[in-house]
């Protein structure tokens, strides 16, 4: 893992890539990609022989991390063995990816639908659900992503959601619980968690319960801040959910395999959904996989009535041969035991000790590997550093800190006034000791944009 530095091959990746790649979520002219010339473990480097500790997983998907050595000797194997076949078939690795997940979720979601990512699942198990019920609407939360396609996208709370919304997707948005910045002016975990669920029965009465199809929620909302659900909240959707006769649909694709120091958040919580989607870790991100475990009821309707979808990819056999391994992985190596135990005796801790110390951090929240620092330019106020969907002069203080934490060879993921800590689940706890060092020095500088 010592990289070798080769400016000139750096050059020419970066040159190409800004000529013929167009990259997402972004204004073309406007980004400077990072051209990376390889990465193991819970690093990456680039081709100046800069190394940097990713506190990102990727986009929060490589639980194992990078170069895993059996992840890869099962691709290899796979590919030697079979590439690629037809989703109609019943296959080796499929079977077992299959089996193994269903293994281990929640309840009785037994039958897995196997997609290409996240966003796919969602827009398949929006589909089911309505195919289900016959409804058409679908209900989901501000401060979400459920994935950039056409219905995942209009399902999704925040400012991405935006240029794609023309208000003919049949989705209807709520307030979900985050006392930190409470909808409901609350003080307590428990008021929260009454106010929020009385909010979404009144919005489910005056939409007409007979209109919902389903109810989707992330877990733990991931890129939209690591807000974990106050004690009671899940179990109260589910409670309405059996009341009205709605498809209650769980988003675990970045909270899932072990990512929350469970193999899904929904174990922290007691709870079980009629539909759960999945992806990022299920695989670490090797080679693209999602997917959406079924529960009982869901899996009748299409028992004897086809299910009108279908992707070519569906279970590819090189990635369920990743899936497999990665799951053997995790069992073998204790990697959701990990997450847990660090979550609980060293990043919790560490990362209440650097709020004690800078003023620029509002709030700590998290468990397992997914934890979410809201930095604040007056903790009385909550004021956020930066404005919502602040972008140009207006983020100074956030880029400011980015930068810094590169500086110092930590990689940070940074969305709107957050800086998420999400290193892979099989860190080490060394590793991320020299993480939090490298924090400790970037929120001094965000501590600089801070007010009394």
């Amino acid at each position: 893992m010592t990289p070798q530095p080769n400016p000139q091959a750096g050059a020419a990746v970066k040159a190409a890539d800004r000529a013929h790649v167009f990259h997402s979520w972004s204004a073309q002219d406007l980004i400077d990609p990072l051209a990376v010339a390889g990465a193991e473990g819970s690093y990456f480097w680039d081709y100046d022989g800069r190394r940097y500790l990713d506190f990102t997983s990727g986009l929060v998907f490589t639980n194992v991390g990078y170069q895993h050595p059996k992840i890869v000797a099962a691709i290899q194997e796979q590919a030697a063995k079979m590439t690629t076949f037809a989703p109609a078939f019943a296959v080796e690795a499929r079977s077992e990816a299959a089996r193994l997940i269903a293994e281990r979720t929640p309840g009785d979601l037994d039958k897995i639908f196997f997609t290409n990512g996240g966003a796919d699942a969602v827009e398949h198990a929006v589909r089911m659900a309505r195919l289900h019920t016959g409804r058409p609407k679908v209900l989901s939360a501000y401060r979400s992503y459920h994935g950039g396609t056409q219905q995942a996208i209009n399902l999704t709370g925040d400012p991405r959601r935006w240029a794609s919304d023309g208000a003919a997707a049949g989705v209807v948005h709520f307030w979900a619980p985050f006392l930190y910045r409470s909808r409901f002016y609350a003080q307590t975990e428990e008021q929260e968690t009454a106010r929020a669920l009385e909010h979404l029965e009144t919005t489910i009465a005056f939409e007409g319960p007979a209109t919902v199809a389903a109810v989707v929620l992330e877990t733990i909302p991931g890129t939209a801040g690591i807000m974990v659900p106050p004690a009671g909240y899940l179990a109260g959707v589910r409670e309405l959910c059996d009341k009205y006769g709605i498809v209650f649909v769980l988003d675990e694709v970045m909270a899932g395999f072990g990512r929350t120091g469970e193999w899904f958040a929904a174990d922290l919580f007691g709870v079980v959904p009629d539909l759960m989607t999945f992806a990022k870790g299920v695989n670490s991100g090797y080679v693209p996989l999602g997917g959406v475990a079924i529960g009982q009821k869901i899996a009748e309707t299409f028992a004897k009535r086809p299910y009108p979808g279908g992707l070519t990819y569906s279970g590819h056999p090189l990635a369920c041969a990743a899936a497999v391994a990665t799951i053997d992985v995790m069992a073998e190596e204790g990697v959701v035991e990990n997450a847990k135990r660090l979550g609980a005796e060293v990043v919790g801790p560490a990362l209440a000790a650097l709020a004690e110390r800078h003023p620029s951090v509002g709030e700590v929240r998290g468990v397992g590997m997914f934890w979410a620092l809201d930095l604040v330019r007056n903790r009385e106020t909550r004021e956020p550093l930066v404005p919502y969907n602040a972008a140009g002069e207006a983020n100074a203080a956030m880029a400011a800190f980015g930068a810094a934490a590169k500086e110092q060879g930590l990689w940070p993921f940074v969305n709107m006034n957050r800086t998420h800590v999400v290193p892979p689940c099989n860190v080490s706890e060394a590793e991320l000791k020299e993480g939090f060092a490298a924090l400790d020095a970037a929120l001094s500088v965000a501590d600089e944009f801070t007010v009394a």
